[in-house]
């Protein structure tokens, strides 16, 4: 085909080629912008795509939109106050935000955490991974047209929800950690109440799997669509749920244990890796229903722990101006998304010199460049759902 570019002032890539395929007919490339407000970028994203007919050429993932400067505000706050700021990035995975905050802190004090905290915070740890993959479990079939399972998997939440209300009084932005262990002791009989939510849970998760596993039509749309292959996902730094469907056999929970998961993912505890192989968004679904499952056990391992433990301390006394010894620090967790990491440089004071944060869904996006490319637009959808990110821990 013979293609002549159509000639514009601006200095982005070509909005339009036209030429003359076969049997003389006229094709042209055209441009979409889909976002930043659209049904189908998950999100406040935005998308440039160049398509050819049904078939996306070139796709650039555009972010940004909000974008709060939550690295310089963490600047400008104490080592107490950075915690509420912490938690929001990524708002379906808030407890996990503030742990990987408070853990660094604590590595540059050399200080040392009472065991109840450390159990307490483990357990919070897997039921907030709950409750995000939940969220996404429902929300990626009902991107796909299907409506029923987003009902089933917010029954699911609610039950885990409340408990976790109960005890930071928060829903979404718990602030429940702090340099030092926790808020505050266990409300009286609250051990019991989340293991019961456990149970119902457990007990009434086949039937989520129930309209997911095996559908004819959930199938058709995801199997084999937006293959991410194993050498592209570790150049761009992807993972969680995303990396390990495409094989990459890596959780920092097993791999740099922190908290109890050193013994909860040894030869007799319940913690162990999901993988897949396929790396579509089929396998990425796969990944992330066991992964809930795997959360759960996990969840109730460190509740019988509690249960043993003798009464004591919850978190360690803190003096009334917080300040770290100088030096630097990167301190990542498993977040339910992937790695969560902070880069922590102190000069002594009561502020951080500098904070910053390397999100797990900012990598899982920028693979997008490389992965929708050959696809029908028809696809997008399917493969942007499966790529389970939010945007604020995008755009940070």
């Amino acid at each position: 085909m013979t293609e002549t570019t159509v000639s514009h002032r601006s200095s982005r890539p070509r909005a339009l080629t036209v030429g003359v395929g076969a049997g003389g007919l006229a094709t042209a490339d055209m441009v979409l912008n889909i976002g930043p407000q659209h049904p189908a970028t998950h999100g406040v994203l935005r998308l440039r795509i160049v398509v050819d007919g049904e078939r996306i050429v070139t796709a650039e993932p555009i972010i940004g939109y909000m974008h709060r400067g939550a690295e310089k505000l963490f600047e400008v706050r104490d080592y107490r106050q950075i915690v509420v700021l912490a938690n929001r990035h990524d708002w379906l995975s808030a407890f996990s935000n503030e742990l990987g905050v408070v853990l660094g802190v604590e590595q540059m004090l050399g200080m040392e955490v009472p065991e109840r905290a450390v159990w307490v915070r483990t357990a919070l740890a897997e039921l907030n991974r709950v409750l995000s993959h939940l969220m996404f479990l429902g929300s990626y079939p009902l991107e796909l047209g299907a409506i029923t399972p987003v009902f089933y998997a917010f029954r699911e939440r609610e039950e885990l929800q409340s408990v976790l209300e109960e005890i930071s009084g928060g829903r979404m932005h718990y602030m429940f950690n702090r340099v030092g262990g926790l808020k505050e002791d266990l409300p009286a009989g609250w051990l019991g109440r989340v293991d019961k939510a456990i149970v119902n849970v457990r007990k009434r998760l086949p039937s989520l799997e129930h309209l997911l596993v095996g559908n004819e039509i959930l199938e058709a749309r995801t199997k084999g669509v937006g293959v991410l292959p194993r050498e592209t996902a570790l150049a761009y730094g992807v993972s969680g749920p995303i990396a390990r469907a495409s094989g990459i056999d890596v959780d920092l929970r097993r791999d740099t244990p922190y908290l109890a998961y050193g013994e909860l993912f040894g030869p007799n505890g319940p913690g162990r890796v999901v993988t897949r192989e396929s790396g579509d968004s089929l396998a990425r679904l796969e990944v992330l229903l066991e992964q809930t499952r795997v959360s759960l056990d996990i969840a109730e391992a460190c509740l019988d722990r509690l249960i043993q433990l003798q009464p004591g301390p919850i978190n360690v006394k803190l003096p009334k101006v917080l300040k770290v010894p100088e030096g630097e620090i990167y301190c990542a967790t498993e977040n339910p998304l992937g790695f969560n990491g902070y880069f922590l440089v102190s000069r002594g004071d009561k502020t951080p010199w500098r904070l910053k944060l390397r999100s797990a869904s900012f990598n899982n996006v920028a693979v997008l460049t490389e992965m929708l490319p050959g696809q029908l637009i028809s696809d997008m959808v399917s493969i942007l759902g499966s790529m389970f990110f939010v945007v604020g821990d995008v755009d940070k």
